[in-house]
């Protein structure tokens, strides 16, 4: 578990493996670049050491390419994960310069963004996923472009945490870490990998 912050985001990650396995095939990148930040979740298909190592191999990559734009992003880590079992990613990334988000999901990665203004409507939005494995059958890619303002949280779970959290009343209000932590207990599966990602946008200092 680790909180940090670095520029724009602000965040903090909850994990642990089936019970009953040393490694997980559940991983994060959260990252500063040029425009703001990139944070992705990603899942390893299947349990074990071909999971995670599929699942290493498609956050090296993200990495490698964290400069470029979301789609070609998901592109090179389909290429880069050819010939593994593949992985689930969904990926976002905050720019600076206009307050935005640019978010995609291929697989079941899902993804919450909650709006820290009462005032904002919907409060609270989905990531629409894409059916598809990266590094296995790619589908035709389409990001979406939403506007963010601080505090506004971000929140990434694999399959690993029950789907049931996206439509309660969440402690927005929590540090990251607290948040991470409350998902991952109460919705975690003991059956699965899991993990959760929090991120807190906080916007250019003032």
């Amino acid at each position: 578990m680790e909180t940090v912050r670095a520029g724009l985001v602000e965040w903090a990650v909850a994990d642990r493996p089936q019970v009953g396995q040393t490694e997980s095939g559940d991983r994060y990148l959260a990252m500063a670049t040029a425009e703001g930040g990139l944070v992705a979740v990603v899942d390893g298909l299947g349990h074990g050491a071909e999971a995670a190592d599929a699942a290493k191999g498609a956050v090296r990559s993200l990495e490698r390419h964290a400069q470029e734009p979301v789609l070609p992003l998901v592109r090179n880590c389909h290429r880069s994960l050819a010939g593994t079992r593949g992985a689930v990613v969904s990926v976002a990334t905050f720019a600076a310069r206009d307050d935005t988000m640019t978010w995609l999901g291929v697989g079941n990665v899902e993804g919450l963004l909650l709006r820290s203004q009462a005032t904002m409507n919907p409060r609270r939005e989905l990531l629409l996923l894409r059916g598809g494995v990266v590094g296995v059958h790619l589908p035709a890619l389409v990001a979406a472009i939403v506007p963010i303002v601080r505090g506004d949280t971000l929140i990434f779970a694999t399959d690993g945490v029950r789907s049931d959290f996206l439509n309660e009343i969440l402690p927005q209000r929590d540090l990251p870490q607290a948040l991470a932590d409350y998902i991952l207990a109460r919705w975690g599966k003991q059956t699965d990998d899991s993990l959760v990602l929090v991120v807190r946008y906080r916007g250019l200092a003032t």
